[in-house]
């Protein structure tokens, strides 16, 4: 009887001690790890304000490959929301929801020094109010670096039980950060470094467009002047097509990007037409939209960047199918239905230079915000709204408005920018032409970018 009582006394004692131990123990806890990332506060910014990159730098993947994501609320800023559901019992179910953005997405230029997002959480980890708080801090000696401070916070209150979590705080919380925080780096790494806040992107739904196509390239070095004439060859052969299949023309010049190299800029010349069926060699065709390149051993490799190489994948007859599924009409023209679906569309006014670094600026928005696009089939392509104007001595007395866009997929209906009723630059902003010269410098650079003497 002695001993029961014995221990009886002894529980009494521990379970004192243990609430006493409780009692002195912090009612709130809180870890934070910082890394400093080589990219322009704004990606960084952007890529943290929305949760459709989340499952590509958190933790959560690799610890279970099989969790299942969920996207709601907002697409972008305060109120978006992402939940998770894992059978694996380490990670559970949980979910974020973005509670401020300081300062707002417009509001992140050159000049600005820091920024911070709050995202709330809800998750089997103990105690209340459990957020994380990212602050962001410009550095480097031009302030192309950013530093992120990543940090966790909870409120125990007075439930003894909570208190002791805070003992475990550098366990799961700590990890999701250190982890989280090195594949947000890696992610980054993969977007181009370059400044695009001045860009207003819109998402627009574009229509299937019948249209008919050439293949063609030119060397950098040969200029706009270079761009100029190989434009104007296959716009002639185009004409002459179209004439030829009684069909019309029905809009102004397309140019698709197939590969924007350092020494030579390989596209498509595309002029829209009335009609997607034509009669080739006798027989009603159906133009269609098109589809991934062979890849089987026949098939010449997808990369090919010049125009011989793809000339040589694409020597079919008149009336056949080439690789991307498109109908040969005449020896170097193509007909197919190009475009259809989501486009994130930008303006760029100016010469030719400017608009491969618009297009770079698109992909780099379309990364950071989780929108995907794929450089193979669905490519590039920009169409010139109002042509330059020249004098008789072959300056420019008016700018040229170029619409830039990228074919997206998993993307919201409209951008933070068009949410939020910010237009796009026009013409009648612009104070005097655009020199070749004028191309938009990438954020990891004070000077022009190559694109301003290469004319593609």
């Amino acid at each position: 009887m002695m001993r029961v009582f014995e221990f009886l006394v002894a529980l009494v004692i521990v379970a004192a001690l243990g609430v006493l131990a409780a009692v002195v123990m912090p009612g709130s806890g809180h870890v934070e790890r910082q890394l400093v990332i080589g990219k322009d506060m704004r990606q960084v910014y952007d890529v943290l304000d929305n949760f459709r990159r989340l499952p590509d730098y958190s933790v959560l993947r690799s610890l279970d490959k099989d969790v299942q994501f969920n996207f709601s609320g907002k697409a972008y800023g305060p109120g978006s929301e992402i939940s998770w559901v894992s059978a694996d019992p380490k990670l559970g179910n949980g979910g974020l929801t973005i509670a401020s953005a300081t300062p707002e997405f417009d509001k992140i230029d050159s000049n600005t020094k820091g920024a911070s997002i709050v995202w709330n959480l809800d998750n089997s980890w103990r105690g209340l109010d459990k957020h994380f708080t990212l602050d962001l801090e410009r550095k480097g000696s031009r302030g192309q670096l950013t530093q992120v401070t990543w940090s966790y916070d909870v409120s125990y209150g007075w439930n003894l039980i909570n208190r002791f979590a805070n003992l475990y705080i550098h366990g799961d919380p700590d990890s999701f950060i250190q982890f989280s925080l090195n594949n947000l780096q890696n992610v980054l790494a993969g977007v181009p470094n370059i400044d695009y806040s001045q860009l207003i992107p819109y998402i627009e739904q574009t229509q299937p467009t019948p249209v008919l196509l050439v293949s063609t390239s030119i060397a950098r070095k040969d200029g706009l002047d270079g761009l100029d004439e190989a434009v104007a060859k296959a716009i002639t052969e185009i004409q002459a097509a179209a004439k030829k299949l009684g069909v019309n023309v029905t809009g102004p010049r397309i140019l698709i990007t197939t590969n924007y190299g350092d020494q030579t800029y390989t596209f498509d010349v595309a002029l829209p037409i009335d009609s997607s069926t034509l009669t080739v060699n006798g027989q009603s065709e159906q133009l269609t939209a098109a589809i991934p390149p062979s890849l089987d051993a026949t098939a010449a490799p997808a990369e090919a960047s010049s125009a011989a190489a793809t000339a040589a994948a694409d020597n079919v007859a008149v009336g056949s199918r080439d690789r991307y599924g498109r109908l040969a009409v005449d020896s170097n023209v193509r007909a197919t239905l190009a475009f259809g679906g989501s486009a994130l569309k930008g303006v760029w006014n100016g010469t030719f230079a400017g608009v491969p670094q618009t297009r770079d600026m698109l992909k780099a928005y379309a990364q950071t915000h989780g929108y995907k696009f794929d450089d193979v089939v669905n490519r590039a392509y920009d169409i010139v709204v109002t042509p330059e104007v020249k004098d008789a001595g072959g300056n420019i007395t008016s700018y040229a408005k170029y619409n830039v866009f990228l074919p997206i997929t998993n993307a919201p209906e409209k951008t933070p920018e068009q949410e939020a009723g910010l237009q796009p630059p026009s013409l009648e902003d612009e104070s005097a032409p655009a020199a070749s010269g004028s191309t938009p410098a990438p954020a990891s650079s004070a000077a022009p970018a190559e694109a301003a003497s290469a004319g593609g």
